[in-house]
């Protein structure tokens, strides 16, 4: 993909930057683990600073010193997260502050408005993210509204060199998905997304889901699997067509004390590793296993150090980064079916989180 801001090879894992940091880490960790692109979360954005202030200073790429590129979502996940706070109609979603109580309104062309503002390489649709379980005839309202706004945004975008990406919706219905699908690319946009997963259902019924909806996105547009990211999700969905992932669970799971390694899940917490010795993970090269043991590691993360949260989050991330990169060459040299099987194998690196 070619953005303002740098080309970004695909597959691609994004770190989540909801209030414009990648929690624990600074702009140059991610720039040494390799990472071409971060995402913003125009909700957080929104509420605090504000967007006004952000474009004040140059957009979000000048605000917290970022040269690569950059997405942002367009806040209905974090609306609908609200649940009891807010309120959905044609126009738009009213919805109350979680951080001052203060009420708040988003139109599709007001959530356009505001990332413009901001200023990220990519920017989404808003959209109405169906909750699970539902009802048929309540998805397909919120699926019919999603599409509705979605030409909304699109119609208020302007020409500032941003790439709008439009999300197909549709719950756990299939046909509903197919409907949606036509109906958003019929819109036309720069990439789609895949949005409404890993929000209650089972793996199971979330992959159904996906499996059905990828190869109904156009070739050669980008295909976003949005909030989808363990190890064994990454990989499934670049074997069906993904392109683009994003989860909080690399950076989440590090600031609670759990590794993703080589040798499977580490819990640095755990009293087996008060004397160890070892590094991190011995098939890691980042900067934490190759400094720091284990025991250091859980002495740290006991002790409640904020040095624990970065060198944890760091060799997370790490993990991902070399996760796809090992797919991306895979990919390239025509072996990935190769590399998906052995992973799944539990040879090489392990997919256990």
């Amino acid at each position: 993909m070619r953005t303002p801001h740098g080309d970004v090879q695909t597959p691609v894992f994004m770190p989540v930057g909801t209030q414009g940091t990648v929690k624990a880490l600074g702009p140059d960790d991610l720039r040494s683990l390799e990472y071409e692109i971060i995402l913003g979360n125009t909700f957080h954005l929104y509420l605090r600073p504000g967007h006004d202030l952000i474009r004040d200073f140059g957009g979000l790429h000048n605000f917290i010193s970022w040269d690569r590129p950059m997405l942002t979502d367009s806040g209905g996940f974090q609306v609908f997260s609200l649940a009891q706070l807010r309120k959905i109609t044609e126009e738009g979603v009213r919805f109350q502050s979680p951080i001052d109580g203060s009420y708040h309104k988003f139109t599709p062309e007001y959530a356009v408005q505001v990332q413009e503002a901001i200023g990220a390489d990519i920017i989404m649709t808003f959209d109405e993210c169906t909750p699970y379980p539902a009802t048929r005839e309540y998805v397909k309202k919120s699926m019919e509204l999603t599409t509705r706004w979605a030409a909304r945004c699109r119609e208020a975008k302007t020409d500032n060199g941003q790439a709008l990406f439009g999300i197909v919706q549709g719950g756990m219905e299939k046909d509903l998905r197919e409907f949606s699908a036509k109906q958003i690319i019929d819109i036309g946009f720069d990439g789609y997304a895949v949005g409404g997963l890993s929000v209650g259902e089972s793996k199971i019924l979330m992959w159904e889901i996906a499996d059905h909806t990828l190869p109904l996105l156009p070739v050669g547009s980008p295909h976003y699997l949005m909030g989808v990211g363990t190890p064994e999700d990454l990989l499934r969905g670049i074997r069906i067509g993904v392109d683009m992932f994003d989860c909080v669970m690399p950076t989440r799971n590090a600031r609670n004390g759990n590794c993703f390694t080589s040798q499977g899940r580490v819990v640095i917490k755990n009293a087996q590793y008060r004397r160890d010795e070892a590094p991190l993970d011995p098939e890691c090269e980042c900067y934490t296993c190759k400094n720091f043991s284990r025991a250091y590691l859980r002495h740290l993360y006991s002790a409640g150090e904020i040095l624990a949260s970065r060198l944890l989050t760091i060799h997370n991330l790490a993990y991902f980064q070399r996760l796809i990169h090992g797919a991306r060459k895979a990919i390239e040299s025509g072996s990935f079916l190769e590399y998906y099987s052995a992973l799944s194998q539990g040879r090489g690196l392990s997919l256990s989180p």
